[in-house]
Protein backbone atom coordinates (compact mmCIF):
# COMPACT_ATOMS: atom_id res chain seq x y z
CA UNK A 1 0.00 0.00 0.00
CA UNK A 2 1.59 3.42 -0.70
CA UNK A 3 1.40 6.09 2.01
CA UNK A 4 -1.13 8.38 1.65
CA UNK A 5 -0.17 12.09 -0.33
CA UNK A 6 -2.52 14.62 -1.58
CA UNK A 7 -2.79 13.28 -4.68
CA UNK A 8 -6.10 12.13 -6.08
CA UNK A 9 -7.32 8.54 -5.59
CA UNK A 10 -9.36 6.96 -8.39
CA UNK A 11 -11.37 4.60 -7.29
CA UNK A 12 -13.27 1.64 -9.73
CA UNK A 13 -15.86 0.14 -7.78
CA UNK A 14 -18.22 -3.06 -9.41
CA UNK A 15 -20.76 -5.41 -9.25
CA UNK A 16 -21.48 -8.46 -11.25
CA UNK A 17 -23.55 -11.02 -11.38
CA UNK A 18 -26.45 -9.91 -9.09
CA UNK A 19 -28.89 -11.55 -10.79
CA UNK A 20 -32.06 -9.26 -9.67
CA UNK A 21 -30.89 -9.83 -5.99
CA UNK A 22 -32.39 -6.96 -4.87
CA UNK A 23 -32.45 -7.03 -1.18
CA UNK A 24 -28.90 -6.34 -1.55
CA UNK A 25 -28.89 -3.25 -3.41
CA UNK A 26 -30.19 -0.61 -0.88
CA UNK A 27 -27.10 -1.63 0.67
CA UNK A 28 -24.44 -1.52 -2.28
CA UNK A 29 -26.00 2.02 -3.49
CA UNK A 30 -25.33 3.44 0.24
CA UNK A 31 -21.44 2.01 0.16
CA UNK A 32 -21.13 3.40 -3.05
CA UNK A 33 -22.21 6.55 -1.59
CA UNK A 34 -19.90 6.48 1.19
CA UNK A 35 -16.75 6.08 -1.09
CA UNK A 36 -18.07 9.07 -2.96
CA UNK A 37 -17.92 11.08 0.05
CA UNK A 38 -14.26 10.55 0.54
CA UNK A 39 -12.14 13.09 0.52
CA UNK A 40 -9.63 12.98 -2.89
CA UNK A 41 -11.81 10.06 -4.41
CA UNK A 42 -13.01 9.73 -7.41
CA UNK A 43 -15.66 6.93 -8.43
CA UNK A 44 -16.37 5.12 -11.24
CA UNK A 45 -18.62 2.78 -11.00
CA UNK A 46 -19.35 -0.33 -13.28
CA UNK A 47 -21.44 -3.38 -13.87
CA UNK A 48 -20.56 -6.73 -15.49
CA UNK A 49 -23.85 -8.04 -16.98
CA UNK A 50 -26.17 -9.77 -15.62
CA UNK A 51 -27.44 -7.13 -13.66
CA UNK A 52 -31.24 -8.41 -14.37
CA UNK A 53 -32.64 -11.94 -13.90
CA UNK A 54 -35.99 -12.90 -14.89
CA UNK A 55 -36.47 -15.20 -12.32
CA UNK A 56 -36.93 -12.46 -9.81
CA UNK A 57 -40.70 -11.01 -9.99
CA UNK A 58 -39.22 -7.40 -10.01
CA UNK A 59 -37.62 -7.93 -13.06
CA UNK A 60 -39.99 -10.14 -15.18
CA UNK A 61 -43.06 -7.87 -14.13
CA UNK A 62 -41.27 -4.63 -15.22
CA UNK A 63 -39.28 -6.23 -18.37
CA UNK A 64 -36.15 -5.27 -16.55
CA UNK A 65 -36.97 -1.34 -15.92
CA UNK A 66 -36.27 -2.07 -11.83
CA UNK A 67 -32.94 -2.97 -12.57
CA UNK A 68 -32.57 0.45 -14.94
CA UNK A 69 -34.10 2.39 -12.35
CA UNK A 70 -31.72 0.95 -9.64
CA UNK A 71 -28.58 0.95 -12.12
CA UNK A 72 -29.33 4.72 -12.60
CA UNK A 73 -30.14 5.82 -8.91
CA UNK A 74 -27.45 3.93 -7.73
CA UNK A 75 -25.33 6.67 -10.36
CA UNK A 76 -23.45 3.40 -12.54
CA UNK A 77 -21.06 4.95 -15.31
CA UNK A 78 -21.15 2.45 -17.63
CA UNK A 79 -22.31 -1.56 -17.79
CA UNK A 80 -21.97 -4.24 -19.84
CA UNK A 81 -24.69 -7.19 -20.67
CA UNK A 82 -24.40 -11.07 -19.36
CA UNK A 83 -26.01 -13.44 -20.80
CA UNK A 84 -28.87 -13.21 -18.89
CA UNK A 85 -29.74 -9.65 -20.29
CA UNK A 86 -28.74 -10.67 -24.18
CA UNK A 87 -30.26 -14.09 -24.32
CA UNK A 88 -33.68 -13.94 -21.86
CA UNK A 89 -34.37 -10.54 -23.16
CA UNK A 90 -35.26 -10.26 -27.02
CA UNK A 91 -33.06 -6.94 -28.52
CA UNK A 92 -36.55 -4.76 -28.74
CA UNK A 93 -37.40 -5.50 -25.36
CA UNK A 94 -34.04 -4.60 -24.20
CA UNK A 95 -33.76 -1.69 -26.39
CA UNK A 96 -37.00 -0.13 -24.37
CA UNK A 97 -35.92 -0.78 -21.01
CA UNK A 98 -32.18 0.56 -21.54
CA UNK A 99 -33.99 3.81 -23.23
CA UNK A 100 -34.04 5.09 -19.64
CA UNK A 101 -30.44 4.12 -19.39
CA UNK A 102 -28.41 6.85 -18.06
CA UNK A 103 -25.25 5.39 -18.91
CA UNK A 104 -23.46 3.61 -21.36
CA UNK A 105 -23.98 -0.14 -22.01
CA UNK A 106 -20.05 -1.27 -23.12
CA UNK A 107 -20.08 -4.51 -25.22
CA UNK A 108 -17.75 -5.26 -28.19
CA UNK A 109 -18.69 -8.75 -29.56
CA UNK A 110 -22.65 -8.13 -30.18
CA UNK A 111 -23.80 -7.33 -33.49
CA UNK A 112 -26.88 -7.01 -35.26
CA UNK A 113 -27.08 -9.60 -38.35
CA UNK A 114 -28.59 -6.95 -40.82
CA UNK A 115 -26.42 -4.26 -40.04
CA UNK A 116 -23.40 -5.87 -39.32
CA UNK A 117 -22.90 -2.74 -36.29
CA UNK A 118 -23.73 -3.08 -32.26
CA UNK A 119 -27.46 -2.09 -31.67
CA UNK A 120 -28.28 1.15 -31.02
CA UNK A 121 -28.40 0.69 -27.52
CA UNK A 122 -24.61 -0.50 -27.06
CA UNK A 123 -21.11 0.71 -27.81
CA UNK A 124 -18.36 -1.01 -28.41
CA UNK A 125 -16.12 1.30 -26.12
CA UNK A 126 -15.98 4.55 -24.06
CA UNK A 127 -13.33 6.68 -22.86
CA UNK A 128 -13.81 8.52 -19.62
CA UNK A 129 -12.08 11.07 -17.69
CA UNK A 130 -12.12 10.55 -13.89
CA UNK A 131 -9.49 11.25 -11.22
CA UNK A 132 -7.16 13.26 -13.18
CA UNK A 133 -7.03 10.11 -15.56
CA UNK A 134 -8.08 9.03 -18.93
CA UNK A 135 -9.84 5.65 -18.87
CA UNK A 136 -10.64 3.32 -21.94
CA UNK A 137 -13.30 0.99 -21.67
CA UNK A 138 -13.87 -2.06 -23.56
CA UNK A 139 -16.61 -4.89 -22.90
CA UNK A 140 -17.31 -8.21 -24.00
CA UNK A 141 -19.69 -11.20 -22.94
CA UNK A 142 -20.29 -15.14 -23.08
CA UNK A 143 -20.54 -16.19 -26.72
CA UNK A 144 -23.62 -18.44 -27.93
CA UNK A 145 -23.48 -18.15 -31.35
CA UNK A 146 -26.23 -20.41 -32.00
CA UNK A 147 -28.72 -18.29 -29.52
CA UNK A 148 -27.86 -14.94 -30.57
CA UNK A 149 -28.60 -15.90 -34.15
CA UNK A 150 -32.38 -16.86 -33.26
CA UNK A 151 -32.45 -13.30 -31.82
CA UNK A 152 -31.06 -11.46 -34.90
CA UNK A 153 -27.89 -11.11 -33.41
CA UNK A 154 -24.54 -12.05 -34.43
CA UNK A 155 -21.84 -12.88 -31.08
CA UNK A 156 -18.81 -12.83 -32.13
CA UNK A 157 -15.24 -14.28 -30.74
CA UNK A 158 -14.31 -12.17 -28.14
CA UNK A 159 -11.06 -12.40 -28.03
CA UNK A 160 -10.59 -10.72 -31.48
CA UNK A 161 -12.67 -7.69 -30.36
CA UNK A 162 -11.16 -7.42 -27.58
CA UNK A 163 -7.68 -7.25 -28.88
CA UNK A 164 -8.65 -4.67 -31.15
CA UNK A 165 -10.25 -2.40 -28.90
CA UNK A 166 -7.56 -2.91 -26.63
CA UNK A 167 -5.08 -2.11 -29.58
CA UNK A 168 -6.99 1.31 -30.89
CA UNK A 169 -7.50 2.75 -27.59
CA UNK A 170 -3.97 1.41 -25.70
CA UNK A 171 -2.36 5.21 -26.73
CA UNK A 172 -5.22 6.93 -25.82
CA UNK A 173 -5.42 6.58 -22.27
CA UNK A 174 -3.88 6.25 -18.85
CA UNK A 175 -5.57 3.41 -17.98
CA UNK A 176 -7.15 0.19 -19.79
CA UNK A 177 -9.94 -1.38 -17.96
CA UNK A 178 -11.64 -4.42 -19.87
CA UNK A 179 -15.08 -5.19 -18.89
CA UNK A 180 -15.44 -9.20 -19.19
CA UNK A 181 -18.63 -11.21 -18.92
CA UNK A 182 -16.81 -14.62 -19.59
CA UNK A 183 -15.81 -16.56 -16.75
CA UNK A 184 -12.32 -16.69 -14.73
CA UNK A 185 -10.46 -18.83 -17.94
CA UNK A 186 -11.08 -16.70 -20.39
CA UNK A 187 -10.42 -13.92 -18.27
CA UNK A 188 -6.75 -15.24 -17.31
CA UNK A 189 -6.37 -16.13 -20.87
CA UNK A 190 -7.37 -12.35 -21.98
CA UNK A 191 -4.34 -11.54 -19.16
CA UNK A 192 -2.23 -13.69 -21.12
CA UNK A 193 -1.81 -12.47 -24.18
CA UNK A 194 -3.75 -9.19 -25.15
CA UNK A 195 -0.57 -6.96 -23.90
CA UNK A 196 -1.90 -3.75 -23.01
CA UNK A 197 -4.35 -4.15 -20.40
CA UNK A 198 -4.22 -2.78 -17.16
CA UNK A 199 -6.84 -4.24 -15.26
CA UNK A 200 -9.73 -7.34 -15.86
CA UNK A 201 -12.94 -7.26 -14.12
CA UNK A 202 -14.53 -10.40 -14.63
CA UNK A 203 -17.76 -12.26 -14.04
CA UNK A 204 -20.23 -14.57 -15.95
CA UNK A 205 -18.49 -17.73 -13.83
CA UNK A 206 -19.58 -16.33 -10.63
CA UNK A 207 -15.86 -16.64 -9.40
CA UNK A 208 -14.81 -13.99 -6.53
CA UNK A 209 -11.04 -13.02 -6.12
CA UNK A 210 -10.70 -11.14 -2.99
CA UNK A 211 -7.43 -9.60 -4.16
CA UNK A 212 -6.65 -9.12 -7.68
CA UNK A 213 -4.75 -12.00 -9.93
CA UNK A 214 -2.00 -10.28 -11.18
CA UNK A 215 -0.94 -12.12 -14.87
CA UNK A 216 2.14 -10.12 -15.58
CA UNK A 217 0.80 -6.43 -15.55
CA UNK A 218 -2.81 -6.93 -15.70
CA UNK A 219 -4.45 -7.02 -12.78
CA UNK A 220 -7.68 -9.71 -12.84
CA UNK A 221 -10.94 -9.51 -10.30
CA UNK A 222 -14.57 -10.14 -9.84
CA UNK A 223 -16.75 -9.89 -6.93
CA UNK A 224 -18.61 -13.69 -6.47
CA UNK A 225 -22.48 -13.02 -7.27
CA UNK A 226 -25.99 -12.23 -6.28
CA UNK A 227 -24.43 -8.55 -4.65
CA UNK A 228 -22.11 -10.35 -1.87
CA UNK A 229 -19.13 -8.63 -2.15
CA UNK A 230 -18.36 -4.96 -3.77
CA UNK A 231 -15.26 -4.78 -5.81
CA UNK A 232 -12.75 -1.86 -5.20
CA UNK A 233 -9.51 -1.32 -6.88
CA UNK A 234 -7.82 1.98 -6.13
CA UNK A 235 -5.42 3.51 -8.61
CA UNK A 236 -3.18 6.78 -8.20
CA UNK A 237 -1.22 8.89 -11.08
CA UNK A 238 2.39 7.73 -11.43
CA UNK A 239 4.96 10.65 -10.17
CA UNK A 240 7.42 9.94 -12.40
CA UNK A 241 4.97 9.80 -15.63
CA UNK A 242 4.20 5.97 -15.87
CA UNK A 243 1.61 3.85 -15.92
CA UNK A 244 -1.11 4.33 -12.85
CA UNK A 245 -0.44 2.43 -9.61
CA UNK A 246 -2.29 0.15 -7.87
CA UNK A 247 -2.82 0.82 -4.98
CA UNK A 248 -5.66 -0.78 -3.33
CA UNK A 249 -7.74 -4.30 -4.80
CA UNK A 250 -10.25 -5.94 -2.84
CA UNK A 251 -14.08 -7.52 -2.24
CA UNK A 252 -15.86 -6.30 0.87
CA UNK A 253 -18.52 -8.07 1.89
CA UNK A 254 -21.84 -6.65 1.68
CA UNK A 255 -23.41 -7.14 4.91
CA UNK A 256 -25.97 -5.22 6.77
CA UNK A 257 -26.00 -1.37 7.64
CA UNK A 258 -27.30 2.10 6.05
CA UNK A 259 -29.41 1.41 2.48
CA UNK A 260 -30.14 3.85 0.13
CA UNK A 261 -33.68 5.09 0.37
CA UNK A 262 -34.08 6.51 -2.91
CA UNK A 263 -33.41 2.60 -3.79
CA UNK A 264 -35.11 1.14 -1.67
CA UNK A 265 -38.49 3.48 -2.42
CA UNK A 266 -38.02 2.68 -6.53
CA UNK A 267 -37.70 -1.45 -5.55
CA UNK A 268 -40.55 -1.04 -3.13
CA UNK A 269 -42.68 0.89 -6.19
CA UNK A 270 -41.66 -1.49 -8.74
CA UNK A 271 -42.60 -4.56 -6.59
CA UNK A 272 -46.12 -3.00 -6.30
CA UNK A 273 -46.41 -2.78 -9.77
CA UNK A 274 -45.16 -5.94 -11.24
CA UNK A 275 -47.33 -7.89 -8.98
CA UNK A 276 -50.53 -5.92 -10.38
CA UNK A 277 -48.99 -7.20 -13.52
CA UNK A 278 -48.46 -10.50 -13.02
CA UNK A 279 -51.37 -11.03 -11.06
CA UNK A 280 -53.31 -11.17 -14.07
CA UNK A 281 -55.94 -14.52 -14.46
CA UNK A 282 -54.27 -16.48 -17.67
CA UNK A 283 -56.00 -19.66 -17.17
CA UNK A 284 -58.53 -21.76 -14.62
CA UNK A 285 -58.37 -25.36 -13.85
CA UNK A 286 -60.54 -27.90 -12.49
CA UNK A 287 -58.29 -29.75 -11.02
CA UNK A 288 -54.56 -29.41 -9.06
CA UNK A 289 -51.92 -30.29 -10.55
CA UNK A 290 -49.40 -32.24 -8.11
CA UNK A 291 -45.58 -32.37 -9.01
CA UNK A 292 -43.35 -34.89 -7.57
CA UNK A 293 -39.24 -35.10 -8.39
CA UNK A 294 -39.15 -39.00 -8.10
CA UNK A 295 -42.48 -39.91 -9.45
CA UNK A 296 -44.64 -39.31 -12.43
CA UNK A 297 -47.31 -36.49 -11.55
CA UNK A 298 -49.29 -34.57 -13.57
CA UNK A 299 -47.95 -31.29 -13.49
CA UNK A 300 -44.66 -32.80 -15.00
CA UNK A 301 -46.59 -34.56 -17.79
CA UNK A 302 -48.25 -31.15 -18.52
CA UNK A 303 -44.76 -29.22 -18.97
CA UNK A 304 -43.81 -32.14 -21.22
CA UNK A 305 -46.90 -32.40 -23.23
CA UNK A 306 -46.35 -28.36 -23.67
CA UNK A 307 -43.14 -28.97 -24.69
CA UNK A 308 -44.14 -31.73 -27.06
CA UNK A 309 -46.75 -29.51 -28.94
CA UNK A 310 -44.68 -26.22 -29.27
CA UNK A 311 -41.80 -28.14 -30.52
CA UNK A 312 -43.96 -30.18 -32.50
CA UNK A 313 -41.95 -33.22 -32.19
CA UNK A 314 -43.05 -37.09 -32.05
CA UNK A 315 -41.59 -37.25 -28.25
CA UNK A 316 -40.95 -35.27 -25.32
CA UNK A 317 -38.40 -35.05 -22.99
CA UNK A 318 -38.12 -32.76 -19.71
CA UNK A 319 -37.09 -32.97 -15.94
CA UNK A 320 -39.46 -32.48 -12.82
CA UNK A 321 -37.38 -30.00 -10.89
CA UNK A 322 -38.64 -27.12 -13.68
CA UNK A 323 -41.46 -26.63 -11.63
CA UNK A 324 -41.12 -25.79 -8.15
CA UNK A 325 -44.56 -26.27 -6.68
CA UNK A 326 -47.83 -27.50 -7.39
CA UNK A 327 -50.12 -26.00 -9.13
CA UNK A 328 -53.55 -25.17 -7.62
CA UNK A 329 -57.00 -25.26 -8.86
CA UNK A 330 -58.65 -22.07 -9.94
CA UNK A 331 -57.53 -19.42 -11.29
CA UNK A 332 -54.14 -19.62 -12.25
CA UNK A 333 -52.25 -15.82 -12.31
CA UNK A 334 -48.84 -15.27 -14.66
CA UNK A 335 -47.14 -14.75 -11.22
CA UNK A 336 -47.97 -18.42 -10.43
CA UNK A 337 -46.43 -19.78 -13.11
CA UNK A 338 -43.30 -17.43 -12.90
CA UNK A 339 -43.12 -18.34 -8.77
CA UNK A 340 -43.62 -22.05 -9.92
CA UNK A 341 -41.34 -21.85 -12.90
CA UNK A 342 -39.07 -19.40 -12.78
CA UNK A 343 -36.04 -20.62 -14.98
CA UNK A 344 -35.14 -18.80 -18.39
CA UNK A 345 -34.83 -21.83 -19.86
CA UNK A 346 -36.16 -22.11 -24.02
CA UNK A 347 -37.63 -25.27 -25.17
CA UNK A 348 -35.41 -27.22 -28.16
CA UNK A 349 -36.30 -29.33 -30.80
CA UNK A 350 -33.55 -32.48 -31.85
CA UNK A 351 -32.82 -35.74 -33.44
CA UNK A 352 -31.75 -37.85 -30.78
CA UNK A 353 -30.85 -41.67 -30.79
CA UNK A 354 -32.31 -43.82 -28.72
CA UNK A 355 -30.06 -45.15 -26.88
CA UNK A 356 -29.51 -41.97 -25.62
CA UNK A 357 -32.99 -42.12 -25.07
CA UNK A 358 -33.14 -45.31 -23.11
CA UNK A 359 -30.01 -44.25 -20.62
CA UNK A 360 -31.58 -41.42 -19.64
CA UNK A 361 -34.85 -42.88 -18.67
CA UNK A 362 -32.89 -45.08 -16.88
CA UNK A 363 -31.14 -42.96 -15.14
CA UNK A 364 -34.18 -40.93 -13.94
CA UNK A 365 -35.28 -44.07 -12.01
CA UNK A 366 -32.07 -43.33 -10.03
CA UNK A 367 -33.23 -41.51 -6.80
CA UNK A 368 -29.22 -39.76 -6.47
CA UNK A 369 -29.57 -38.61 -10.02
CA UNK A 370 -33.52 -37.37 -9.56
CA UNK A 371 -32.43 -35.53 -5.84
CA UNK A 372 -29.17 -34.45 -7.24
CA UNK A 373 -29.05 -30.41 -7.12
CA UNK A 374 -27.47 -28.73 -10.09
CA UNK A 375 -26.57 -25.08 -10.98
CA UNK A 376 -25.93 -23.29 -14.55
CA UNK A 377 -27.66 -22.65 -17.29
CA UNK A 378 -30.27 -21.11 -16.26
CA UNK A 379 -31.57 -23.64 -14.38
CA UNK A 380 -33.18 -22.08 -10.95
CA UNK A 381 -34.88 -25.51 -9.47
CA UNK A 382 -33.98 -27.16 -6.74
CA UNK A 383 -33.13 -30.40 -7.49
CA UNK A 384 -32.77 -32.19 -11.10
CA UNK A 385 -35.82 -33.97 -10.51
CA UNK A 386 -36.64 -36.97 -12.89
CA UNK A 387 -37.76 -37.61 -16.64
CA UNK A 388 -41.39 -36.35 -17.63
CA UNK A 389 -42.29 -37.52 -21.18
CA UNK A 390 -45.19 -37.09 -23.27
CA UNK A 391 -45.66 -39.64 -26.57
CA UNK A 392 -44.34 -42.38 -25.06
CA UNK A 393 -45.01 -45.49 -22.72
CA UNK A 394 -42.53 -46.98 -20.49
CA UNK A 395 -42.72 -50.21 -18.36
CA UNK A 396 -40.37 -50.38 -15.74
CA UNK A 397 -40.00 -53.17 -13.09
CA UNK A 398 -38.45 -51.08 -9.56
CA UNK A 399 -36.23 -53.58 -7.82
CA UNK A 400 -34.67 -53.83 -10.92
CA UNK A 401 -30.26 -53.37 -11.11
CA UNK A 402 -29.52 -49.73 -12.00
CA UNK A 403 -29.61 -49.15 -16.04
CA UNK A 404 -31.76 -52.43 -16.08
CA UNK A 405 -35.19 -51.28 -14.42
CA UNK A 406 -37.02 -50.44 -18.28
CA UNK A 407 -38.30 -53.69 -19.37
CA UNK A 408 -39.76 -51.46 -22.39
CA UNK A 409 -39.84 -47.95 -24.08
CA UNK A 410 -41.84 -47.52 -27.11
CA UNK A 411 -43.04 -44.19 -29.15
CA UNK A 412 -46.61 -44.77 -30.84
CA UNK A 413 -46.61 -48.61 -29.80
CA UNK A 414 -43.45 -49.06 -30.98
CA UNK A 415 -40.41 -50.26 -29.23
CA UNK A 416 -37.67 -47.52 -28.90
CA UNK A 417 -34.70 -49.20 -31.23
CA UNK A 418 -31.13 -47.80 -30.03
CA UNK A 419 -29.84 -47.25 -33.24
CA UNK A 420 -32.70 -45.33 -34.26
CA UNK A 421 -33.13 -41.87 -34.31
CA UNK A 422 -36.24 -40.07 -32.56
CA UNK A 423 -37.35 -36.30 -32.88
CA UNK A 424 -37.29 -34.91 -29.36
CA UNK A 425 -38.82 -31.95 -27.99
CA UNK A 426 -36.80 -31.23 -24.92
CA UNK A 427 -34.92 -28.39 -23.09
CA UNK A 428 -31.46 -25.74 -24.60
CA UNK A 429 -30.16 -26.93 -20.92
CA UNK A 430 -29.57 -30.35 -21.40
CA UNK A 431 -27.69 -29.43 -24.59
CA UNK A 432 -24.93 -28.22 -22.25
CA UNK A 433 -24.78 -31.07 -20.77
CA UNK A 434 -26.35 -30.49 -17.51
CA UNK A 435 -28.23 -32.75 -15.39
CA UNK A 436 -29.40 -35.59 -17.94
CA UNK A 437 -26.04 -35.29 -19.78
CA UNK A 438 -26.58 -38.13 -22.61
CA UNK A 439 -29.50 -35.29 -24.14
CA UNK A 440 -26.52 -33.54 -25.48
CA UNK A 441 -25.44 -36.16 -28.13
CA UNK A 442 -29.11 -34.50 -30.13
CA UNK A 443 -28.13 -33.31 -33.60
CA UNK A 444 -29.94 -31.14 -35.89
CA UNK A 445 -31.02 -28.84 -32.94
CA UNK A 446 -33.32 -25.74 -32.98
CA UNK A 447 -33.42 -23.58 -30.04
CA UNK A 448 -36.49 -21.89 -29.91
CA UNK A 449 -36.41 -18.46 -28.43
CA UNK A 450 -37.81 -15.99 -27.02
CA UNK A 451 -40.19 -18.03 -25.40
CA UNK A 452 -39.71 -19.76 -21.71
CA UNK A 453 -41.18 -23.16 -20.18
CA UNK A 454 -43.78 -20.80 -18.41
CA UNK A 455 -45.12 -19.46 -21.38
CA UNK A 456 -45.42 -22.71 -23.05
CA UNK A 457 -47.42 -24.18 -19.91
CA UNK A 458 -49.17 -21.23 -20.13
CA UNK A 459 -50.73 -22.29 -23.89
CA UNK A 460 -51.13 -25.82 -23.10
CA UNK A 461 -53.41 -24.59 -19.90
CA UNK A 462 -55.43 -22.26 -22.48
CA UNK A 463 -55.87 -25.75 -24.37
CA UNK A 464 -58.75 -28.04 -24.28
CA UNK A 465 -58.73 -31.30 -22.42
CA UNK A 466 -54.45 -30.50 -21.36
CA UNK A 467 -55.25 -30.85 -18.15
CA UNK A 468 -57.16 -34.14 -18.55
CA UNK A 469 -54.66 -35.46 -20.27
CA UNK A 470 -51.82 -35.22 -17.88
CA UNK A 471 -53.32 -37.20 -15.42
CA UNK A 472 -52.77 -40.19 -18.02
CA UNK A 473 -50.01 -42.57 -17.17
CA UNK A 474 -46.57 -42.59 -19.32
CA UNK A 475 -44.61 -44.49 -16.89
CA UNK A 476 -46.43 -48.04 -15.50
CA UNK A 477 -44.96 -49.83 -13.13
CA UNK A 478 -45.55 -53.62 -13.69
CA UNK A 479 -48.29 -52.68 -15.91
CA UNK A 480 -49.69 -50.56 -12.59
CA UNK A 481 -51.46 -47.61 -14.05
CA UNK A 482 -50.38 -44.38 -12.35
CA UNK A 483 -53.84 -43.29 -10.00
CA UNK A 484 -56.00 -40.20 -10.82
Amino acid sequence: MQPETDQETLMIVFTNDLHSHFDTMGRIAAMVDELRARPGTSVLLLDIGDHMDRAAPETEGTMGQANVDVLNLTGYDAITIGNNEGLTFTPELLEQAYAGLACPVICGNIKEITSGQPPKWMKEHLIVRRGGMTIGLVGATASYPEFYELLGLEALDPRATLADSVQRLRSQVDLLIVMSHLGLKLDEELAETIPGIDLIIGGHTHHLLEEPLMIGTTAVTAAGKFGRYLGQIAFRKNTDGGKPIMVEGRCVAVEKGEESESVLKAIAIHQDGAKRRMDRTVAVTERELPIDYVSESPFGNLLAQAVKRYTGSELSIINSGQLLMDLPKGEISEGMLHERCPSPINPCRMKLKGADILYSLEQSLLSDVAEKTIYGFGFRGKVLGGICVDGMEILYDPCGEPFHKITQASVQGVPISPHQEYDVGTLDMFTFGIGYEMIKNGTNRQYMLPDFLRDLLKMELQTPGAVEDSFLPRWKENARYFPE
